[in-house]
């Protein structure tokens, strides 16, 4: 009945049967691919030779080295399996991924070595134009040779019928620090004088030379008595050089030979137990009225009877002249003329 339907073993079927079974074979060889048109009939054109099975042991040796080092097992296991299977069956990701690892992988190529190379050749090109690198046709003399001939360049020769003539140069003047400096005193001397005449110090009987001058908040300096201009101090030393007959430099008493031992009002009196001169408690005309503790020192013009003494001084007010009548015994000491 099996071979009534062709179903029986396959060594009793016919050689003609249609369903009998054949052997798989190997997928037919790709195309082979070209370049170009040129590359496609030059290799149709071209007779192939009958190639050894030495040739291709050697040939096959030669592309197995070349690959990367791959499991040999499993590249053959995968092509036996290919070879018995249709070629239409498609690869699975095991198969791509041994076939993708055998095959050759190209050269990656590092874009910094282009990079180096432009920078290095365009850096032999910068040199080559320097001006310390370029060079010359000509060979440079000695130096003697060069100085001589730069010598000769810079000379001229001058008539002696040539008139000399003197440069002419418009003088100047600078005004100094100390010139200005000067000026501005002259200004605030010029103040000092106008409000001194109006206030009619002159008209009670004032004759201090320097009432004009600045002040010691003004930036003044020393009198010609040691003393700064316009504070008590310097008024009286100068009323007792007018009462010698002093009136001009060299002065009779002075810083030195008056109060050596202090220029502050509050120290004459110390000054005048050290000369030996008279310290009393009863004014005369001409003495120095002495206030200790409010260090100043007045002129006394007169001794009233009333028991009064009339003073003349500077700086009672601030560095102006005044006169004004206190009782007497409100005045500390009174320092009699030196002798």
């Amino acid at each position: 009945m099996d071979d009534l339907f062709g179903l029986g073993s396959p060594e009793s079927r016919p050689m003609s049967d249609p369903f009998r079974f054949v052997d798989a074979t190997a997928p037919a060889p790709a195309a082979p691919q070209f370049s170009s048109r040129r590359e496609a009939r030059a290799s149709s054109g071209r007779v192939e030779r009958p190639v050894s099975r030495k040739q291709e042991r050697s040939a096959s040796r030669r592309a197995e080295l070349s690959r990367p080092s791959t499991d040999r097992r499993a590249v053959a296991r995968a092509s036996h399996d290919l070879a018995h299977e249709p070629a239409s069956r498609k690869l699975r990701r095991a198969e791509i991924a041994l076939l993708h690892k055998s095959a050759p992988k190209p050269e990656r190529r590092n874009p910094l070595r282009a990079l180096a190379t432009f920078a290095v050749v365009g850096g032999i090109f910068a040199t080559a134009g320097l001006p310390a690198y370029a060079m010359t046709t000509t060979d440079s003399a000695t130096p003697l040779a060069d100085a001589t001939t730069a010598a000769s360049s810079q000379s001229i020769v001058v008539s002696a019928d040539a008139v000399l003539t003197s440069a002419s140069r418009d003088g100047y003047h600078a005004t100094s620090s100390a010139e200005l400096a000067e000026a501005s005193r002259d200004e605030i001397r010029a103040q000092n004088n106008a409000e001194y005449m109006l206030s009619g110090a002159r008209e009670l009987g004032d004759d201090y030379p320097w009432y004009y001058e600045l002040s010691e908040y003004q930036g003044a300096s020393l009198s010609p008595l040691n003393y700064y201009y316009r504070q008590c101090t310097d008024f009286v030393a100068w009323r007792l050089n007018r009462d010698a007959g002093v009136y001009q430099a060299p002065f009779k008493w002075v810083w030195s030979t008056l109060t050596p031992t202090g220029g502050n009002a509050s120290q004459w009196e110390y000054a005048w137990e050290q000369h030996g001169w008279t310290v009393s408690t009863t004014p005369i005309v001409g003495s120095v009225a002495w206030f200790g503790w409010s260090n100043h020192v007045a002129y006394v013009k007169s001794v009233n009877a009333d028991g009064t003494v009339t003073l003349e001084e500077y700086n009672y007010v601030p560095n102006v002249y005044g006169q004004r009548t206190i009782p007497a015994s409100s005045v500390e000491s009174f320092l009699y003329p030196p002798s």
